[in-house]
């Protein structure tokens, strides 16, 4: 796998001729939207086939899967696009196989809303291994309140071998943590009781594989309270047959861009009961926080140092934001807010502007200023195929089971082309 960054003076033609790969091939691998205007700095992924195959009239997935020895997930990895079709076209060239070094087989999850678009997650799906839907919080009381109807994600995220995980947190409808609420859960054993029958009520009763717990608010001083909680919850959710994993949010500091701290907890009395810990990012770069990168890399080699040192890595799933966000200056702390914002929309805003896309090594993201339509100056950070080239090289160094993504509410083409061409991705049956 070659990661180009595009050079003052190319194309994607010019591109293209040079690694000898259709034109029409580098921008569906690559998901690019500015073919004919390409951005200096925008990262194009380049990966040469091993095996194509020309579809034949009434070939089917199944019958060139099976005639390939391979199965139709892979297909459907090698080649995203066929996800949003109902048919194979006689004549079109597919990948069956990239030539690749993958050698490890890694779990991966991916979080999304209950109103994510059904086209988005049937393609999505060939990528995972769990599917954490974000759809239920808890009560003071511990009863447990759902946005809508999950049951179609749950059944479809079987058929493609992922198992659907109910993802419960204390958050209030606005997004916020209700760490009232989280305090009467770790005080009150009647509440913790409760909360623990009904979510093994709704993993019973929708069909879900396990549970991913957000556990939030952890302090020095609550850390017991915490593991005992996750004692009793483990205990009775393994009973039952169910996985749980829980997701926290390392507590960290931002100062300056450059100046961060994190708080070092000893997450491994939480990881003792659990079948997975995913170390998320995904508040990271709050709407309101200071402009900066999104869960740097140097600061994840720290957290990373620190994690293995009290934890088995194979517990231990990456949580990697895909999203990146854009700036308002001069930055207000506190009043200043950042614009979510996709790779290729930002790709597209530095090509429209004639901006030079900026790389962080130490980050390992991409950054650019601009002058917006109205006269202001902005700045955003994003991740690009190195960053995400980065992200999975840590998987691989700390022996990691594996990585997670906030969210997949939108498909990056780029990103899963990296992810594929490392590693193999793990699948249940799942029934």
């Amino acid at each position: 796998m070659v990661i180009h960054v595009v050079q003052p003076g190319e194309t994607i033609n010019s591109i293209a001729e040079y690694y000898n790969i259709p034109v029409d091939r580098l921008i569906l691998e690559n998901g690019i939207t500015n073919p004919d205007n390409l951005a200096i700095g925008q990262t194009i992924v380049i990966v040469q086939p091993e095996v194509l195959y020309t579809v034949q009239l009434g070939d089917t997935l199944n019958s060139i899967a099976e005639q390939h020895d391979v199965s139709p997930l892979e297909i459907l990895r090698n080649n995203p696009y066929l996800s949003d079709r109902e048919f194979l076209y006689a004549g079109e060239t597919i990948v069956i196989s990239y030539q690749t070094n993958r050698t490890r087989t890694v779990a991966t999850i991916g979080y999304t809303f209950s109103y994510i678009d059904k086209p988005v997650l049937i393609k999505t799906l060939p990528f995972l291994t769990y599917l954490s839907i974000f759809n239920y919080r808890t009560t003071s009381e511990g009863e447990i309140i759902f946005r809508a109807d999950d049951t179609e994600l749950v059944n479809l995220a079987k058929t493609y071998g992922v198992a659907p995980l109910m993802f419960v947190s204390t958050m209030s409808e606005e997004g916020l943590i209700d760490r009232e609420v989280t305090y009467n859960i770790l005080h009150n054993a009647s509440v913790q009781d409760r909360l623990i029958d009904n979510a093994l009520h709704i993993m019973k009763t929708k069909g879900f594989y396990g549970i991913n717990l957000y556990v939030e608010s952890i302090t020095y001083d609550n850390l017991n309270i915490f593991a005992e909680y996750l004692k009793k919850a483990s205990e009775r959710f393994h009973s039952e047959g169910y996985k749980i994993l829980i997701t926290i949010t390392p507590t960290t500091e931002i100062e300056t861009s450059t100046n961060v701290s994190l708080e070092r907890i000893d997450y491994s009395k939480l990881a003792e009961f659990v079948d997975g810990v995913i170390f998320s990012s995904y508040d990271w770069a709050r709407s309101y926080s200071y402009p900066n990168a999104i869960f740097p890399v140097n600061l994840l080699i720290e957290l990373l140092d620190y994690l293995v040192s009290i934890i088995p890595p194979e517990k231990m799933i990456l949580g990697i934001t895909a999203l990146g966000y854009d700036w308002t200056l001069p930055y207000i702390p506190g009043v200043s807010e950042a614009t979510v914002i996709t790779y290729n929309r930002a790709v597209e805003i530095a090509a429209d502007n004639g901006i030079p896309i900026q790389f962080s090594e130490i980050a390992q993201s991409p950054y650019f200023y601009y002058i917006n339509i109205d006269g202001s100056l902005h700045v955003v950070w994003t991740k690009d195929a190195r960053s995400f080239n980065a992200r999975a090289g840590l998987v691989v160094e700390y022996n990691l089971q594996g990585f997670s993504i906030w969210t997949i509410m939108r498909f990056d083409t780029q990103m899963w082309f990296v992810f594929n061409n490392q590693f193999y991705i793990q699948k249940f049956t799942v029934g």
